[in-house]
């Protein structure tokens, strides 16, 4: 199978190429200081799974991408995804499946206007990675794993076979019956771990120690529970359990990567991760007070931040 990774960051990176390690068919499409740093040191990997450095990976940039593949994987930033579809649109084809990997839903109705809805699979991945000053793929945890499915909960022969291709990476990837209530679970915990810290400008476990700051972030994670129960989407008990856990936990140091964007000072997913829960809620009649604060907030934030 010939698979096209748009981008060689830290998402893109690093499961492109463990697929590529493990002598998949793997090209990176990616812009010309990108192709040149990989060409020069080569893609490097260091994780607690095993460090590797692969040299000279297959690249392309849009420009000279004429081929047609048949899987492209999508892990772009949200306000990139209009970019990345100009660049990667020549490769989908007839028989192409796309597996996008970003947050929220938005995209998927994106995606499926520009290419139609039965070339876009769900997916989402779990990890924790980010790019280096040497521009190394660095995975800050051993927590891995990507999930993807068809959208009506088929286990469909595509879906098969690209299974077998994120198998070989050894980063625990996942064929999916119910992609679409996975999606929207990490969207409600995405979405409340987001608001939560960018309001507060603290970890949760700051905002935990302050004077109803449990009330707080609780309540942002009934608001996004209620909009995908609203949506048909009810988050399920585990889940349920395992994030009220997460969200509570005292002294915890965890902030979502929205936060550290924005004391980064780097644009945002704001109208992807809460924006779009919003008008979802709204168009539900779901009162959300407390995520419209924090859109507020994301909003001037996105605002100060062009004005420089």
């Amino acid at each position: 199978m010939r698979v096209l990774v748009v981008g060689a960051g830290a998402i893109g990176g690093y499961f492109g190429g463990r697929m590529l390690q493990a002598g998949q068919d793997i090209t990176f499409l990616v812009r010309p200081r990108r192709a040149a740093e990989l060409a020069s040191a080569g893609l490097v990997i260091k994780s607690p799974h095993g460090d590797v450095t692969l040299k000279n990976p297959p690249t392309v940039q849009a420009d000279a991408l004429k081929e047609e593949f048949d899987m492209v994987l999508l892990s772009c930033k949200a306000y990139d995804l209009e970019d990345a579809i100009s660049s990667f649109a020549p490769a989908v084809g007839p028989q192409t499946t796309i597996v996008p990997l970003l947050n929220g839903m938005l995209h998927l109705d994106i995606l499926d206007r520009r290419f139609g809805r039965e070339r876009v699979l769900g997916g989402l991945c779990a990890i924790a990675a980010t790019l280096n000053d040497k521009r190394e793929v660095v995975q800050l945890a051993p927590m891995q794993s990507l999930t993807f499915g068809e959208r009506d909960g088929r286990l469909s022969e595509r879906v098969r076979a690209i299974a077998e291709v994120f198998k070989s990476g050894n980063f625990n990837g996942t064929a999916s019956e119910h992609i679409l209530q996975d999606m929207w679970e990490k969207w409600v915990f995405l979405a409340s771990l987001a608001a939560a810290t960018c309001l507060m400008r603290a970890s949760l476990g700051n905002i935990l120690a302050a004077p109803r700051g449990k009330d707080a972030v609780l309540g942002i994670f009934e608001e996004c529970k209620a909009v995908a129960t609203a949506e048909g989407f009810p988050p399920r008990a585990p889940f349920l359990e395992r994030s009220r856990g997460t969200l509570t936990t005292e002294g915890s140091p965890l902030t979502a990567s929205m936060f550290r964007d924005i004391k980064a000072g780097l644009p945002v997913e704001a109208d992807h991760v809460v924006g779009d829960l919003i008008a979802r809620g709204e168009a539900a009649k779901v009162p959300l007070q407390r995520l419209h604060v924090a859109y507020t907030h994301l909003k001037a934030y996105e605002r100060q931040r062009l004005q420089g």
